[in-house]
Order: structure tokens, then sequence, then C-alpha cells
């Protein structure tokens, strides 16, 4: 089964500060396209899409020169900055065929993001040019995104970490994905939710979920490396997303593992 790996991290600290990272995190100082190509390689996973993670202008030509010569990673996603008078590295490079979409991190916003500046402006200009809205939010942002799909049906837009992450996977949480997945142009990403500390029974009910709502024609896999690798190797993450999978047909596979990635996200807008 050909696997895509739709969410890894690239930087170096040193090179191109991260504003956020700390030492006591328990992460590299440098997350190295030959690190994880090693990782890809060793797993059996095709090609990985590199979020970026921070939302400065040098950050996202250094990820888009990575994509115009690494073997894993040829697809990026930059990050959309909020803050007045600044878009980050979202618009510097955003006509590169390099990236397919744009990351708003926005869990700090309000529930219903009305007061992310410049979002729906943003959304249109991605649907427009073929490329997806990705969006890091927090769960009682999810129907938010239910709500900004509907205004710009063109635009596919994808929750990283199902909304969640490493949170309860509660009844609060499933009432406001059920509320996201509602909206046709709303996909996820199956990433960041540390599954093999949650324990094999809240895994399998996580992912159920997930599946029941979506379906895997609008989720992916992504591993969220190097951030997962305070808990777990990534061999582990992958072993535990694949222990908690519903069952599924060959095509469901497919489209989980590679396909919905591939379809919004093609290697070439």
């Amino acid at each position: 089964m050909r696997i895509v790996d739709a969410h890894v991290h690239l930087w170096d600290v040193d090179a191109v500060p991260i504003p956020w990272f700390r030492e006591d995190l328990g992460l590299p100082r440098q997350a190295a396209t030959t690190d994880l190509g090693r990782e890809l390689a060793a797993s059996g996973v095709a090609s990985a899409i590199a979020v970026q993670a921070a939302d400065s202008v040098a950050e996202a030509h250094e990820l888009v020169d990575v994509a115009r010569r690494d073997p894993f990673v040829r697809r990026v996603v930059l990050q959309y900055s909020p803050r007045p008078g600044s878009a980050g590295g979202a618009t510097a490079v955003a006509f590169d065929p390099a990236v397919v979409g744009v990351r708003a991190a926005v869990p700090q916003s309000s529930a219903d993001l009305s007061d992310v500046e410049g979002l729906d402006a943003l959304v249109a200009h991605l649907g427009s040019t073929g490329r997806t809205l990705e969006l890091l939010i927090r769960p009682e942002q999810l129907p938010a995104a239910a709500a900004l799909s509907r205004r710009h049906p063109g635009t596919a837009i994808v929750v990283c970490h199902l909304g969640l992450g490493t949170g309860p996977a509660d009844t609060t949480w499933r009432a406001a994905l059920a509320e996201a997945a509602s909206a046709p142009g709303v996909a996820a990403k199956v990433s960041g939710l540390d599954l093999g500390a949650r324990g094999a029974e809240e895994s399998r009910m996580l992912l159920r979920t997930a599946f029941d709502l979506f379906g895997a024609e609008r989720l992916m896999f992504g591993s969220d490396w190097p951030m997962s690798t305070r808990r777990s190797p990534y061999r582990e993450v992958l072993d535990a997303t694949r222990d908690a999978l519903p069952p599924l047909t060959d095509a469901a596979s497919r489209a989980f593992w590679s396909g919905t990635a591939d379809r919004l996200s093609p290697a070439s807008v």
C-alpha cells in the first residue's frame, strides 16, 4: 500500500529561528530532510508533505527549496500569520508549484474565527489557484471550519490533527467534529494524536469516530514528525495508526494512506 505522510515538519533553528522553539520541549534543533528520509524509507513511506512550523518568509523559502530538490518532500504547506500587516511566509512564495496549501494556525483565536484577519480572502485565493486551506484549531472552532467551507465551497479545507491533537476525545469534541464533517468541503488529518499513549481502546474509538463522520475519502494519515518523537519513534506512530484503524476496503485504505492527500494536494497545482 502506497503511503503519503501528509504532515511532517522540517527545521534548523540555528539557521532559521522558530519563535516557539524551546530546549525544554525535547525536540531536535534540526529536523533535517536526511533524517526524515531515513525514517520514511525504513517504514515504506513513499513521500511526505512538509508543513511550515512557524511563519517567517525565510522559512517559507527554505521549505520551497527543499521541495525542489528532495526525493521525498516534493510538496509544502506554508503558514499564514493573521497579525495585522503581516502574512508571514504564505504570500512570499504562494505561487510556486511546490506550495499545495496554506495553514492558518489559529487555536488562540475566537471560536467563530471572526478575528482571524484576512481569512476569507485567503480561502478565496487558495480556491482560485487550486490550493487547500489547512486549519490548526481547537475543538470549539471546528464548527467554524464548516461555516467557512460553506462560504467557500470551491476551496478544500483540511483540519489538522482532527481538531483535537493530544486532547481528550470527549463528547464535546465528537459533536464539534460532526459539525465540521457536515460540510462536504472539509477533510481532516489523522495526525498529532499520540495514539500510542492513549491505549488501544481509546485509539480505536477515536479513529472509528473520524471514519464514521468523514469517510476515508476525506481523511489522510500524518505523522507530525518530529513533534511526535517526544513520545514515539516514527515507525511506532505508523504502527499505532494501523492498529487503531477500523476495517477498511482496499479502496478506502488507498484513500486514507495516499489518495486523499494526492487528490487535495496534487504534486503540481
